[in-house]
């Protein structure tokens, strides 16, 4: 199977390119350098894996949450590359929970398995989401991801904390637990991607979406305004 994944939905970019066995990566800076680095970094490592874009069989891409910016810039290009993908017959794209691959990245690169991914949601808060790997080789996904303050997150005996966002918030992110440090990256998304392919999770470019969990991160004017109104006046 030919796969191309990446993930920008940390301040790390991550770009995988799968040729049958073999596996090519590349990282570098995330954030909003990601938008004008991505695809001339794609088209590199796809050149090093002798690949064309025509040959591929799907584009997987790290769907959030994260960065909204990162997210859209993911889902934007995953959208274009597929539509053009095998003369502009398409391939389908596989969008991936990013916690799901912090998961993985913790498994492969620790053992872990059970796991309360985390990353960091700047504003003093965390997604978090607990995975359990299970016997059959898969693992044990939650219907709801958790956006919260750090101290609040609940670990139960016996997991592990993932991900980011520890280096973030210290000892106010379950101080009680053992922490690894783990990232959605391309290498895990490509290990999710032959299960979830096969159980149909691969859609049309166009349905592609990007997984927000915090709905908005401004108030309108009118909505600051509303609130300023609402404070009660100062004592002099």
């Amino acid at each position: 199977m030919n796969l191309l994944a990446f993930d920008t939905s940390t301040d790390a970019l991550s770009i995988a390119v799968q040729h049958g066995a073999r596996v090519w990566q590349h990282s570098g800076a995330g954030g909003a350098q990601a938008s004008a680095t991505l695809i001339p970094a794609i088209r590199d490592l796809l050149a090093q894996a002798g690949l064309s874009f025509d040959q591929l069989d799907a584009v997987v891409f790290g769907r959030g949450p994260g960065s909204f910016t990162g997210l859209r810039t993911a889902c934007a290009v995953a959208q274009g590359l597929a539509f053009g993908a095998r003369g502009g017959q398409g391939v389908p794209v596989l969008p991936v929970d990013t916690l799901l691959a912090v998961a993985e990245d913790a498994r492969a690169q620790h053992g872990c398995t059970r796991v309360v991914a985390t990353l960091d949601a700047r504003m003093n808060e965390v997604y978090a989401a607990p995975f359990e790997w299970q016997a059959d080789g898969r693992w044990q996904v939650p219907q709801d991801f958790q956006l919260l303050a750090p101290e609040a997150l609940a670990v139960p005996d016996g997991w592990t904390v993932a991900g980011n966002a520890r280096a973030a918030y210290g000892e106010r992110l379950a101080p009680q637990a053992p922490h690894m440090h783990a990232l959605p990256t391309a290498a895990a998304l490509l290990r999710l991607a032959p299960a979830l392919l096969a159980a149909g999770a691969g859609v049309a470019a166009d349905a592609a979406l990007p997984r927000y969990i915090r709905d908005k991160v401004a108030q309108t004017t009118a909505e600051r305004e509303a609130a300023r109104q609402a404070a009660p006046a100062p004592q002099t």
